[in-house]
């Protein structure tokens, strides 16, 4: 798979090769570890890396910046990880599953999509970047014939209370539906439900939910009941699910949309 646009600076594939792989584990150091205070047994911190066991059962999709060396280890500007349900005997689980439960996803009989790892550097964010992502992410549904696309997505913060204006407006207005509703579970497990309707100022939600989260929304996406509060990433996560057969017109020319910014 490989994308690019007229004389666009990016190109997006499916990693090719280790200098691709640590381009991306190199990005993934620079904003999950730099900038979100992640850690974890596997990250490399002299050779700022961040790393875990699922990475070699994971496609990885890769943002280019087809300006920058990659004998540099910069020229991975935006990564987002991907597993298939066809691969799950071989990963023993979806990385997701030690925050959530997703057995109404596996038990669904639906062809499954994890999503994981999404990140674009610093200095291609707010562009056309993300989207030439997504537009790739869109041709490897269609190629692979995905129904349901899952994954954590991440609010900064281990402080659910801080964020209550925004995890009591997504479970109340973006709750998923009974038969694709995973939960948060374990003992790191809280409520996003902490506030009543008639205090919940939908301006100042939106406002405080992270933009990948607002995206997924705006494409027709549902969130699981309950939050999970990871320590080693120094996050709150919601379990994002979106239903790619229920997906309107009107969202999918927004998912295939060329040359869009977020």
């Amino acid at each position: 798979m490989t994308t690019a646009q007229g004389d666009d600076r990016y190109e997006v594939r499916l990693a090719s090769g280790e200098a691709d792989i640590a381009a991306a584990h190199h990005l993934r150091y620079q904003v999950f570890v730099a900038e979100m205070g992640a850690d974890g047994p596997l990250v490399d911190h002299r050779a700022r890396l961040e790393r875990d066991e699922f990475d070699h059962h994971f496609d990885h999709l890769v943002l280019i910046d087809t300006t920058r060396d990659p004998a540099d280890r910069d020229h991975v500007v935006g990564a987002y990880r991907l597993l298939s349900g066809d691969r799950l005997a071989q990963a023993g689980r979806f990385y997701s599953e030690t925050e959530f439960d997703l057995a109404p996803l596996k038990a669904s009989g639906r062809r499954l999509l994890e999503l994981g790892r999404s990140c674009v550097h610093v200095d291609h964010r707010g562009g056309t970047g993300m989207f030439h992502l997504w537009n790739a992410l869109a041709q490897y549904v269609i190629e692979n014939q995905i129904e349901i696309l899952f994954g954590a997505a991440s609010f900064p913060g281990t402080n659910p209370a801080a964020m209550a204006q925004a995890l009591s407006y997504l479970h109340q207005c973006h709750l998923a539906p009974e038969p694709l509703r995973v939960r948060a579970r374990g003992q790191n497990a809280t409520p996003m439900n902490l506030l009543p309707p008639a205090q919940i100022d939908r301006r100042a939600a939106l406002s405080g939910t992270p933009a990948l989260i607002k995206a997924y929304l705006r494409l027709g996406g549902f969130v699981g009941e309950g939050a999970f509060i990871d320590h080693a990433f120094n996050t709150t996560d919601v379990c994002l699910v979106m239903d790619t057969t229920q997906m309107s017109a009107k969202h999918r020319a927004f998912y295939l949309r060329k040359g869009a910014t977020v």
